[in-house]
């Protein structure tokens, strides 16, 4: 039997059934629970300013008009637990959030330290974002960071609170919300919305849980469905107009759990049925009288309908959860191992030059340039680890003939990855789609959106990495260039021939620069010209130092001289304007450092201000002004990150 026929109160609410006697005091019979001798119960009183303390000596009982004899004790010797379950739907929004966390703050100050407190929130979706605890501290932390957004799912949460509550002890529901249930209307219209009622009011009903619900109103006010979950969980409806009437609301509900007895009331002999029960006394000097009709015969244990697919933190990143419990479970997993695989497939594609040997290397580097079978039997043989060869040979088909794959395969040479092109396109298209599932995994409110930013990012980001890659190997090389060219003019001074000198450079100078000049060499020795090798291996690099280089090799092999002379004044001119330019690197640190801060200070704070108080940031994009602000912010940002730019950057 639920707590409708079980406890029917009738000095609850204004707004319902009047009571059968006058009394001061609101009060009510929670967590009725009938054994063949007895009958025990909690005895909840209501006031809004003070706790009350019952009299234990002025409670008296009659079951079935009956004088029956009664005992008091402490609330605190029962277990006792409230689920707080607030609304977090669009309809809240940023202030109501901040009302909310308000409110909480001051109802967890008030009640006492052994009762658990827990919490559900709703939109979209529900989950308890909380176990009921003792720890205060955590609840309120859980608050803390609850964010409104999407539909409402009330009835789901109303079953979720009950069945985290369990079947000990005192429970109760704190509820905050307009009445509504959209998720339910949208997904099947008015007979979906009035099962998962019915569904929620049972639950109630079976678990014998008491429900103090504080009601606002919003364009999907229901305030009759909101005095049925009062009436069947044996609570109060206080409406919220404002914030000092949710403050007032919550702390009504703190004081009810402080001004608790539990009553045990000894059964008369020969009474059975649905009966009136009567309890009478005073608290703190104020009277209350309260009668709540009791079937007798209900002595079954309480039950809680198991939740076949239990979700934690459903609305999102919420208190101790994180933002995967907004994925469906089924989703989850497939989504959490295709993102791990993805990056370790990655992973494994970018290290792989470094587990080449110098002699596959070299090997590489010489068929490149004339064995046409042994390169071709290459191919055939070295299928990639990280995708199959039939997608690597259907992005070779699209990279064909298109304009960008020339300069995609020079930033590869020159980065020194050892991919084709169709292997560079999988690639692509494989971090665009772990970026996808990443963020819409992480973006738990916009799915979609989440996935569409993702894989934009996953799109442009690999460019960026590829070019940095390209543009860092090129500087290490224009660094040591000057000692390579210093080893190649000793060695011509040894009496050394150029390929000789080239040799020796393949093999004691530092990467990058023995792999390109072993790369030059095979060239050359396969019928190239020499100069024509060392020019294509600026090319390669883009590196204007080579190309000075090489134009000095071709000079003097065209009118004569003394070549090692030639390469060491080269290279004194090299190492000249190196120095040149990390002296002006050095006097202009500090411009460059101030440049960082002032760009990195404004996105620092945006994240900061977003973790600590994002009410106050949403306001950027929730207002007509704030987005005016933003963009304005977005575009002197990078009008700024030029200017400064072009300051700090001194061309040598």
């Amino acid at each position: 039997m639920g707590l409708g026929a079980v406890v029917a109160t009738t000095l609850v609410l204004p707004v319902l059934a009047a009571p059968a006697a006058s009394a001061d005091v609101p009060s009510t019979l929670s967590d009725v629970r009938v054994t063949d001798s007895t009958l025990t119960a909690t005895l909840v009183l209501r006031s809004t300013s003070k706790a009350l303390k019952v009299n234990p000596s002025s409670v008296e009982a009659t079951i079935g008009g009956e004088r029956a004899k009664v005992s008091v004790e402490p609330a605190e010797r029962k277990d006792r637990s409230t689920m707080l379950v607030i609304d977090t739907s669009g309809s809240m929004e940023a202030s109501g959030m901040a009302t909310v966390r308000a409110a909480v703050k001051e109802f967890l100050a008030t009640v006492p330290d052994d009762v658990k407190v827990g919490v559900v929130s709703f939109a979209s979706t529900s989950g308890v974002d909380v176990a009921p605890t003792t720890d205060h501290a955590k609840v309120s932390k859980a608050v803390g960071s609850l964010r409104s957004k999407g539909e409402t799912s009330l009835y789901e949460a109303v079953q979720d609170a009950v069945r985290g509550l369990g079947t000990d002890g005192e429970r109760s529901i704190v509820l905050l919300s307009d009445g509504g249930d959209t998720v339910s209307r949208i997904e099947g219209g008015a007979a979906r919305e009035k099962s998962e009622r019915n569904k929620a009011l049972n639950a109630l009903k079976n678990a014998k849980v008491r429900a103090e619900v504080v009601a606002f109103r919003s364009p999907d006010s229901n305030t009759d469905v909101l005095e049925q979950f009062a009436e069947i969980g044996g609570g109060s409806v206080v409406n919220a107009g404002n914030t000092s009437a949710v403050s007032t609301a919550f702390n009504a509900a703190a004081q009810a759990l402080v001004s608790q007895v539990v009553l045990t009331v000894e059964r008369p002999s020969g009474v059975s049925g649905t009966q009136p029960v009567v309890v009478s006394g005073t608290a703190s000097g104020e009277s209350f009288t309260l009668t709540s009709d009791v079937d007798l015969g209900d002595t079954a244990p309480v039950e809680v309908d198991a939740d076949p697919d239990p979700v934690l933190g459903a609305g999102g990143s919420r208190g101790d959860t994180s933002a995967f419990s907004a994925v469906a479970p089924q989703l989850l997993i497939p989504a959490v191992v295709v993102v791990f695989l993805g990056i370790f497939l990655m992973s494994i594609a970018l290290a792989g030059p470094t587990f080449r040997s110098k002699r596959s290397e070299r090997l590489q580097d010489v068929e490149a340039y004339g064995f046409g079978k042994a390169r071709q039997a290459q191919k055939q043989a070295a299928p990639t680890a990280v995708i199959s060869e039939s997608l690597v040979h259907m992005g070779d088909q699209i990279m064909e003939g298109r304009e960008s794959t020339t300069k995609t395969m020079a930033l590869l040479e020159r980065a020194d990855l050892p991919w084709r092109a169709g292997e560079w396109l999988v690639l692509r298209l494989l971090a665009m789609v772990i970026a996808a599932i990443a963020g819409g995994v992480l973006w738990e409110a916009q799915a979609l959106v989440g996935a569409a930013l993702g894989a934009v990012l996953g799109f442009i980001v690999p460019p960026v990495i590829l070019r940095f890659l390209a543009a860092r190997r090129a500087r290490k090389f224009e660094t040591i260039l000057p000692d390579v060219m210093m080893l190649v003019a000793t060695s011509l001074s040894s009496g050394f021939s150029l390929l000789q000198a080239l040799d020796s450079v393949a093999k004691d100078a530092p990467e990058p620069a023995a792999k390109e000049f072993s790369r030059a060499l095979a060239e050359a020795r396969i019928g190239s010209d020499v100069s024509d090798a060392l020019d294509h291996m600026a090319v390669r690099l883009d590196s204007p130092n080579m190309r000075w280089t090489t134009m000095a090799i071709r000079i003097q092999r065209e009118v004569g001289g003394n070549l090692a002379e030639t390469l060491r004044t080269t290279a004194a001119t090299l190492r000249e304007r190196e120095m040149l330019k990390r002296q002006v690197k050095a006097l202009s640190a500090e411009g460059r450092l101030s440049a960082y801060i002032l760009v990195a200070l404004p996105i620092g704070l945006f994240f900061y201000s977003m973790w600590t108080n994002y009410e106050y940031v949403s306001l950027l994009w929730t207002r007509a002004m704030g987005l005016a602000m933003l963009g304005a912010g977005i575009v002197s940002l990078f009008v700024g990150i030029l200017w400064m730019r072009q300051v700090v950057k001194i061309e040598v």
